[in-house]
């Protein structure tokens, strides 16, 4: 797997590639050095991948070949993950086949396109022999597959990042427009080859008044399933934080379809669904987080209060479960009860039910960010009126509706009024982590019990957990005061 930084251009059938070692940092320009390149472009019959802008393919020669994913970060960035050559030609690896699911829901993989390219690449190189980026100037023959295949050639330029600074890749570009090159108009080789023969679907987005209520509600939850679908197969692959990103996701989602309910109506089902996702991804994020907690705590705690073999269970034995969540998760992103949700999501960016109310000015829905407000204030009331273990449990209640608040703020570009939000939602949210990580290291310590194990450093651990959580408790008398006041001159 690597990151692919590049830049492309359209060239004329005579450009010439101008000179290119006397840029800062360059001490020689490497090449040319020629190769043949073969790749068959995998997609579905009605072209999923190609209308995200992502491309599969099995190429020959050069210097990698094998079969490549390439899947959208930003604009001119692009991960790319790598399987080697198969035998068979025409059968994606189902590893590459599990990641692009998210798009494909089920639908078969088949060749659509081939691309023939004749590449001439020189490198530039540091005085230290470090390679800094690579031209390929390619000479391309493309045939879009089918009963009737359509034929295209053409030339054009890509300048790739290897280990040098972007402000170099862009002063390359720089020179190689002057030398007559344009920007491309096309992200890949193969969307310029699709979008001259066939009709390559659009990513679906309702149509809204400029400045509404509806354009910015829609255009947020745009965003959002954008994100969950870009986080699926980096889950998939069980990637760092991906599954805290697409919760996060699920979550935001919900909550804007909650708050934003007189601007998009019908959406009940939905937000259930995305609750359930939500919860199936949560048992490996706890885990997570909860392992490396413990991993912490241990690694800063003096060495002779670690008796017996506490941290194989709080770590090898949580990182077993966690693996075992992670499994249950690829099973379910590759259900139907999943592929629905992807299907509803579409359609609620697409052809969502918007209300009168979306016509109305972007401003209008500060109201709604007050309203939100006015939910954790009276969460907290709710809880102050009970005692003991209630009122920690009404907390959570405060810690949930602040959250919420947190989240509308945001969609609304209320910078400050989110960030008010989130201190309320951090202090609380570290004390019920303080006891959550009680109950699970209480848990722990009785299956060491049970296994003849000493079990004084599980009341160690236990006894830094409590004073975590009761130092936020202690803390958020304060930070609530401070909030509501700041919070009074933002409404």
């Amino acid at each position: 797997m690597a990151i692919e930084i590049e830049d492309k251009f359209d060239v004329p059938a005579d450009y010439e590639l101008p000179e290119l070692a006397d840029l800062p940092g360059c001490a020689e320009a490497v090449g040319p050095k020629t190769h043949q390149l073969v790749a068959l472009y995998f997609d579905t019959p009605d072209l999923r991948l190609a209308a995200r802008g992502i491309t599969l393919r099995r190429r020959r020669g050069g210097t990698d070949p094998g079969w490549h994913l390439k899947l959208p970060k930003a604009k001119g960035v692009r991960q790319e993950i790598v399987h080697p050559l198969t035998r068979s030609a025409r059968i994606v690896p189902q590893e590459l086949a599990s990641l692009v699911l998210a798009y494909t829901r089920g639908a078969p993989l088949a060749p659509v396109a081939e691309l023939d390219t004749r590449r001439s690449v020189v490198q530039l190189v540091s005085g230290a022999g470090i390679r800094l980026v690579e031209i390929a100037d390619d000479r391309v023959k493309g045939t879009v597959l089918g009963d009737q295949p359509h034929v295209e050639r053409w030339r054009e330029v890509e300048a790739e990042l290897i280990e040098g600074e972007e402000k170099l890749l862009g002063k390359v570009g720089k020179r190689l427009v002057k030398a007559g090159a344009a920007p491309a108009e096309s992200a890949s080789k193969l969307s310029r080859l699709l979008n001259t023969a066939v009709s390559v679907p659009e990513i679906g987005l309702a149509p809204t008044k400029a400045g509404s209520a509806g354009e910015v509600v829609v255009g947020y939850l745009a965003s959002q399933v954008a994100t969950l679908l870009a986080q699926d197969p980096r889950v998939r692959r069980a990637e760092e934080d991906a599954v805290h990103q697409m919760r996060v996701a699920s979550r935001r989602l919900r909550s804007a379809l909650k708050s934003f309910k007189t601007i998009v109506e019908g959406t009940e089902a939905v937000q259930e669904e995305l609750k359930w996702l939500a919860g199936v991804l949560g048992e490996a994020r706890d885990l997570e987080v909860i392992r490396e907690r413990f991993a912490h705590r241990l690694d800063t705690l003096d060495p002779v209060l670690i008796v017996g073999p506490v941290r194989t269970r709080l770590s090898s034995d949580l990182l077993d479960a966690e693996h075992e969540a992670y499994d249950r998760i690829r099973e379910t992103l590759g259900g139907e009860r999943y592929f629905a949700l992807l299907d509803a999501l579409d359609d609620l960016v697409a052809t969502p039910v918007l209300t009168k109310a979306a016509k109305k000015p972007a401003e209008t829905l500060d109201a709604v960010a007050a309203k939100g407000w006015r939910r954790v204030t009276r969460a907290y009331a709710a809880a102050q009126a009970v005692e003991g273990a209630d009122r920690e449990i009404a907390m959570h209640d405060v810690r949930k509706a602040a959250k919420r608040a947190r989240y509308t703020a945001e969609v609304l570009g209320m910078g400050k009024l989110a960030k008010r939000a989130e201190a309320v939602q951090e202090v609380l949210g570290t004390h019920q982590d303080g006891v959550v990580a009680q109950e699970r290291l209480a848990a722990e310590a009785a299956n060491a019990r049970l296994a003849g194990e000493d079990t004084f450093t599980y009341g160690v651990l236990t006894g830094l957990e409590r004073a975590s959580a009761e130092r936020a408790w202690d803390e958020f008398p304060g930070v609530w005061a401070e909030t509501s006041t700041a919070v009074e001159t933002l409404l």
